[in-house]
C-alpha cells in the first residue's frame, strides 16, 4: 500500500511496533476482555468504534457522550479506499491528556497483569504515578556527546529530551505532571488509542483529528514568500496546559514560555565569543522587536490564579489563526495535550519551533533540526537561538533551509494518504491481536 501512493516510508513503524510490543503478553480472548473492562468502568471515557470492512466504514459509541471530536469522520476519512480489511473494533481516548499506565510491577502476578482499572488523579500532582516504573523499564540513554552546547540546553537527543525517566526535574516544569485539568490514568495491559502519549505510558498513537479539520489546515493563501515575513518569533494561544492552584502556574510550561517571550524574568543567556573562545553570558536584555507572544486566553485556574496570571502578563483579546504564518519563526507547544498546529507550521514558509514532552504518530518520520527546531523543556537556549536565527547571515540561511525541508517533507509524508498508510497498518496489528484464536506471548507471523 505504502509503495503504491510513492510513500518516501515503506516500513518504517518502530515506535507502533514497540507501544504494541507489551500486549502480546496477553492471548486474543484476554485483549478484547480487557477492552470490555475498560470500556465499562466508571470513569473510563473511552469511545468503541467499529470499522466494517464490507463498507469500509467507522461508527464510535460512548456511554453518554454524543460528540466524539472528529474521531469517526478520520477513520472514514483515512480508511474510505481500504479494501480487504476486515472487521475490527478499536477504543478511543476521548480526553486530550494521554491514559495507559502499565502495571510492570505487578506483572509477576497473573491475575492482577490482567485487571483493568481507572482512576482519578485530576487537579493534583502526578509525578510519582507518571515514574513510577523508570527503574523498571527506563535504561540511562547515552547523549550525543560530539556537540559542544556551550552550557545551553540545545536538544541534541529528542528520545533522550522526552524521556521523563532521565529529567526529573520536569516534575516542576511541565503542567500536566504539576496540576493536569484531567488525567484519569487506565491502569493494565490494554489497547487504548490517543492523539500523544508520554514516555512512561503505553497508549497507541494515532493521527490527532485536529490536523484534518478546517481550523488546523494550512491555506496557501494565507502565507507569504520567506523574504516578506517578520524577522522573530510568534505565538499567541491559552493557558492550557495544567490547572493553577496559587502560584503553582509560575511553573508551568506555557506560562514560563510566555515569560521567556516578554522577558518578564529578566534572565537570558547568550553566547559571545572573545579570545577565540565561545562563552555563556547573562544579560537582562530580550530583543522585545523579535519576540511577538502572548496569551489570548487565561483560564483553567482558580480564581486567584487567574487574577495572578491576568496581571503579571501582557494579554491580547483576540489573534488570527493565520497570524503565525507572517514571521520566520513560529512557536509549538503543548496544550493539555498535542497541539493541533503543527502541520499547518510545517506546511508553511515559517520555520516551527517546536517543544513538546507528547509523543506522536509521526516521530519517527519529522527530524529536528532537519525538519524542524526541537526547544528544550528549560528554554534557556531560546533567546540566543532566535537571535542567532534571524539577526546574523548564517542563521537566517539555516531558518529558511530548515523552512524548506519542513514544507517539502511535510508534502511527502504527512499527505493524508500516509495518515492512511499508518493508521491501516495500526488496524492491521489491532486485528492480530484481538484474533481470538491466538495465545498469550504468541506473535503472528
Amino acid at each position: 500500500m505504502a509503495s503504491s501512493f510513492n510513500s518516501p516510508l515503506i516500513d518504517d513503524f518502530d515506535s507502533m511496533y514497540q507501544s504494541i510490543s507489551p500486549l502480546w503478553d496477553l492471548s486474543g480472548k484476554e485483549i478484547l476482555d480487557a477492552m470490555h473492562q475498560a470500556r465499562n468502568r466508571p470513569g473510563a471515557d473511552l469511545w468503541l468504534c467499529q470499522f466494517l470492512g464490507a463498507t469500509s466504514t467507522t461508527t464510535c459509541t460512548h456511554p453518554h457522550r454524543t460528540f466524539d471530536r472528529h474521531i469517526s469522520r478520520l477513520f472514514n476519512t483515512l480508511l474510505a479506499n481500504v479494501t480487504k480489511l476486515p472487521d475490527v473494533s478499536f477504543l478511543v481516548n476521548h480526553i486530550d491528556e494521554p491514559r495507559v499506565l502499565y502495571q510492570t510491577s505487578l506483572q509477576t502476578s497473573s491475575a492482577q497483569h490482567r485487571k483493568v482499572t481507572v482512576e482519578n488523579h485530576g487537579k493534583k500532582p502526578i509525578w510519582n504515578l507518571l515514574t513510577q516504573n523508570c527503574n523498571q523499564s527506563s535504561g540511562a540513554i547515552d547523549e550525543i556527546k560530539e556537540i559542544e552546547t556551550f552550557g545551553l540546553p540545545f536538544v541534541t537527543n529528542i528520545s533522550m529530551a522526552q524521556d521523563l525517566c532521565q529529567h526529573p526535574e520536569y516534575n516542576a516544569s511541565y503542567g500536566l505532571a504539576i496540576s493536569p485539568v484531567s488525567f484519569r490514568p487506565i491502569k493494565g495491559v490494554i489497547p487504548v488509542f490517543s492523539t500523544g502519549t508520554l514516555s512512561t505510558m503505553g497508549d497507541l498513537l494515532f493521527p490527532s483529528p485536529a490536523y484534518t479539520e478546517s481550523e488546523f489546515l494550512y491555506d496557501k493563501s494565507k502565507d507569504i514568500e520567506w523574504e516578506q515575513k517578520r524577522d522573530g518569533l510568534y505565538w499567541a494561544g491559552s493557558t492550557t496546559g495544567g490547572f493553577a492552584h496559587g502560584s503553582d502556574w509560575q511553573l508551568f510550561h506555557r506560562q514560563r514560555f510566555v515569560e521567556v517571550g516578554q522577558n518578564l524574568r529578566k534572565r537570558n543567556y547568550y553566547l559571545r565569543k572573545r579570545d577565540g573562545l565561545v562563552g555563556l553570558v547573562r544579560s537582562s536584555f530580550l530583543n522585545g522587536r523579535l519576540f511577538d507572544i502572548a496569551f489570548t486566553r487565561v483560564f483553567q485556574c482558580e480564581r486567584k490564579a487567574c487574577r495572578a496570571q491576568d496581571a503579571y502578563f501582557t494579554t491580547k483579546s483576540w489573534a488570527d489563526k493565520d497570524e503565525a504564518l507572517k514571521s520566520k519563526l513560529a512557536f509549538d507547544i503543548d496544550g493539555n495535550g498535542i497541539s493541533g498546529r503543527y502541520y499547518k507550521l510545517l506546511a508553511s514558509w515559517s520555520v516551527p519551533m517546536k517543544q513538546t514532552l507528547l509523543r506522536e504518530w509521526h516521530d519517527d518520520r519529522l527530524i529536528p533540526w532537519l525538519h524542524y527546531i526541537p526547544i528544550s523543556q528549560a528554554m534557556d537556549e531560546l533567546p540566543e537561538l532566535v537571535s542567532y536565527l534571524t539577526v546574523t547571515r548564517s542563521g537566517q540561511q539555516i531558518a529558511k533551509e530548515i523552512a524548506e525541508n519542513g514544507r517539502d517533507w511535510h508534502g511527502r509524508a504527512l499527505r493524508e494518504v500516509d495518515l492512511s498508510i499508518y493508521t491501516y497498518r495500526l488496524l492491521l496489528e489491532m486485528i492480530r491481536l484481538q484474533d481470538p484464536l491466538r495465545d498469550a506471548n504468541m506473535i503472528p507471523a
